[in-house]
């Protein structure tokens, strides 16, 4: 069983806590340049969960205990209550970043219960404490994806094609990775695994990120526009699809990147597998199903650009929807950390987080 320690992260590190500030590795500048932004403030962690220097939902989850701690450590009064209101202050900044991802709300209202909890203790011990569950929330996200990653892996052939969306990897969480984290272990067990990655527009995080990360870890990758997703279920060169996912609702539908309703209608028509990979921070069981999931819509000029290229004419509109929704009757397993789920999810949802350690 090789450690989390050595698998997070492959030659690269996605977020960590240095010496009193939070550096993350920034993902708008990949593949062409490797750049570690070190940033000392709340708000320049929440700016840059909402530029997506950092993205991928545990990520800015991680991100955003993180630029609690900072609140916390740059609190320079003595008053309990007012370093909880600057906490209040600070989630409120954070949450107002990306609505759609759920990790973003566990990791902030797990460390709100932290600091709430030790009121009776001293600022400098409360500062201390923060830092503190930020690491190991970080340590507990790469440590339950290498677990995950190794319970995926006995879904896939000895030798195959899986096609992915967007980037699940090392980048989105961590250091280890959800639907990445699945190639990863499987490519650690001498499976023969290729990876087709959907160059995932507007964005292009499968072209740029997917593509850079599987590269480093000596994984085969292939780019593909991500129309040409069926085209290829056709010919029978994709055995399974495994995607992430930034929400799961109780019933288990799945909001993730848009464009992956539209892989998991294809699945079914061409009978491919479609697997969903989440640690448990992503389900939600507030919300009954995905009809309830906040979808965020993001720049269009993203969508009429391609980096500083315009594409479309001047005056044309255009939508962006950052996420859709796939309902759970399309979706063949989730994998979590605790094990497989397949149908009815409801129920095995309810009961994996009943049993949940948080």
């Amino acid at each position: 069983m090789v450690t989390a320690q050595e698998e997070c992260p492959s030659g690269f590190r996605t977020i960590e806590w240095k010496e009193g500030k939070v550096v993350m590795l920034d993902q708008r500048l990949l593949p062409q340049r490797e750049v570690y932004r070190e940033l000392a403030t709340v708000g320049q962690v929440a700016e840059a969960i909402k530029k997506m220097v950092i993205r991928g939902a545990p990520a800015i989850g991680i991100a955003a205990a993180m630029g609690l701690a900072l609140v916390a450590r740059n609190y320079k009064g003595r008053s309990m209550e007012g370093l909880l209101l600057r906490l209040e202050r600070g989630a409120e900044l954070l949450l107002s970043t990306r609505p759609t991802a759920v990790n973003l709300q566990w990791a902030i209202r797990r460390c709100l219960d932290v600091a709430k909890k030790a009121r009776h203790m001293k600022v400098e011990e409360i500062s201390q404490l923060l830092v503190e569950e930020a690491q190991r929330i970080l340590r507990e996200d790469v440590e339950g994806n290498v677990a995950l990653g190794d319970f995926g892996a006995s879904l896939v052939p000895e030798e195959g094609n899986i096609l992915t969306h967007c980037n699940a990897g090392a980048l989105a969480t961590g250091g280890y990775g959800t639907a990445l984290g699945v190639v990863r272990s499987a490519h650690r067990q001498g499976k023969r695994v290729r990876v087709l990655a959907c160059e995932t527009r507007p964005f292009l995080q499968g072209a740029r990120l997917t593509a850079w990360e599987m590269k480093k870890a000596g994984i085969p990758v292939t780019v593909i526009a991500d129309n040409m997703a069926g085209h290829f279920m056709k010919r029978r060169e994709v055995d399974l699809v495994i995607v992430g996912a930034d929400r799961i609702a109780r019933n288990g539908d799945v909001a993730n990147k848009i464009g992956t309703y539209t892989l998991s209608v294809l699945c079914k028509e061409h009978s491919v597998p479609f697997y969903v990979a989440a640690p448990l921070s992503t389900f939600d069981p507030s919300l009954g199903s995905g009809e309830e999931i906040p979808i965020e819509e993001r720049d269009p000029e993203e969508v009429l650009r391609v980096g500083r290229m315009r594409i479309a004419p001047e005056g044309v509109s255009a939508r962006y929807p950052a996420f859709d929704v796939t309902p759970n009757h399309l979706v063949w397993a989730i994998i979590t950390e605790k094990g497989i789920l397949r149908a009815p999810f409801q129920e095995r949802i309810q009961a994996l987080l009943l049993n949940r350690k948080v």
